[in-house]
């Protein structure tokens, strides 16, 4: 099995999860134990399930402004590097000698923005699996412009995901702009993308409690275009109607919030446990002791 790189190979694995009923998940990293931990979670509800060679999507952002992916893998913050830090785990994690070699790994560029991101989509597209080309940020006719330029370059190489509408975050203006049928629809004629990425409601960050999932509106985009549709800001729909989404046309989602914000408190939590060991207790009493700590540990 190992790293799954090649377009028709990718559009096998997505026919079949149609077939089987699954929504493909992406998850995005930005360090090598995040790569290994998203792995190790796949392999082993694999081994719970009783299925082997899942394919699993690990992905990372580049110079998208709410989170540069590739410039947090390394303290040096250069994308260049640490893109290619994380291209070569990714291929060592995926290779014949590791323990994950049974999986189906693909890559997947996620945000790529037409202008900030221009040198990287000069690279070679092969060693990814797919991309979310990103101009949403555009004018809607600008967006079809950008984005059906890229897929005519590039629609023979990698499978493409075009940005119908922006997705928020709670740091944006808190207003949801939801993708409308018909442009959803325009968008797709003129670009031809693989997958399109409409505004379901939902947002990056999680942080508004008013959002609400739109899963009538997912369908009707879905049947009026017949396009596999990515769900972006996953982390945001609670969990009663994740196992909707395959009926609304979703075949992939993409996950980071979660990751982040769930494993910050048991990560935290480690680190209390483990203080003393680490410092020694002559330390962590001086931290005390002068409020750095709040409480005993």
């Amino acid at each position: 099995m190992g790293l799954v790189t090649d377009r028709n190979e990718v559009l096998d694995i997505y026919t079949e999860a149609k077939e089987k009923g699954w929504v493909l998940p992406t998850f995005n990293s930005e360090n090598l134990t995040t790569c290994e931990a998203i792995l190790a979670g796949v392999s082993e509800y694999g081994r719970q399930k009783n299925e082997k060679n899942l394919p699993i999507i690990i992905g990372i952002t580049n110079n998208y402004p709410p989170r540069p992916q590739a410039k947090y893998y390394t303290k040096t913050r250069q994308w260049q590097l640490g893109l290619r830090l994380f291209l070569n785990d990714i291929e060592e994690l995926a290779s014949t000698n590791s323990p994950f070699k049974d999986l189906r790994v693909m890559i997947h560029l996620d945000h790529i923005q037409w202008d900030l991101d221009k040198e990287l989509l000069d690279w070679d597209m092969n060693r990814f699996s797919s991309i979310m080309f990103d101009a949403s940020g555009l004018p809607l006719k600008r967006n079809i412009q950008k984005t059906a330029q890229f897929v005519r370059k590039n629609r023979n190489t990698i499978l493409i995901e075009g940005a119908c509408d922006e997705i928020g975050s709670y740091s944006s203006n808190g207003r949801i702009d939801l993708t409308e049928p018909k442009v959803a629809e325009e968008y797709f004629k003129e670009t031809n993308v693989d997958i399109l990425v409409p505004n379901l409601g939902t947002e990056h960050r999680a942080g508004n409690v008013n959002l609400k999932y739109h899963g009538e509106l997912a369908r009707e985009i879905w049947n009026r275009t017949g396009v596999p549709l990515c769900l972006h800001g996953t982390s945001s729909i609670v969990p009663d109607k994740l196992s909707k989404l395959f009926e609304d046309g979703i075949r992939k989602v993409n996950i980071w919030t979660s990751l982040e914000r769930d494993s910050s408190p048991f990560l935290f939590q480690k680190i209390i446990e483990n203080a003393s060991k680490v410092a020694g207790p002559k330390k962590i009493k001086e931290l005390v002791q002068s409020g750095a700590i709040k409480s005993d540990i």
